[in-house]
């Protein structure tokens, strides 16, 4: 997946974790937290979601890679090169 395929697949993840959000005003460079209504629940619940549906594994020493949207980009960039867009 190309980066703006990933941005794509983390606001439709957002979108379900978090429905009543705003989503299309998201910073990418400011954290998820200070943008949406998050807890830890909801922010185990996108790592599950990128477990299910993209077969990507987040170790959890790595997930302040999740803070932001760029940082989540960055990191996924390289873990979903071969991971096809649906």
């Amino acid at each position: 997946m190309a980066p703006e395929e990933i941005r794509s697949a983390i606001v439709d993840i957002l979108g379900d974790i978090a429905p009543d959000e705003d989503l299309s005003t998201l910073e990418d460079t400011v954290p998820f937290r200070d943008q949406l209504e998050l807890d830890s629940m909801d922010f185990l619940d996108i790592v599950m979601e990128l477990r299910k549906r993209y077969r990507v594994q987040v170790p959890e020493e790595e997930y302040t890679a999740l803070n932001s949207m760029a940082s989540t980009v960055e990191y996924l960039t390289p873990k979903m090169v071969d991971v096809v867009a649906t």
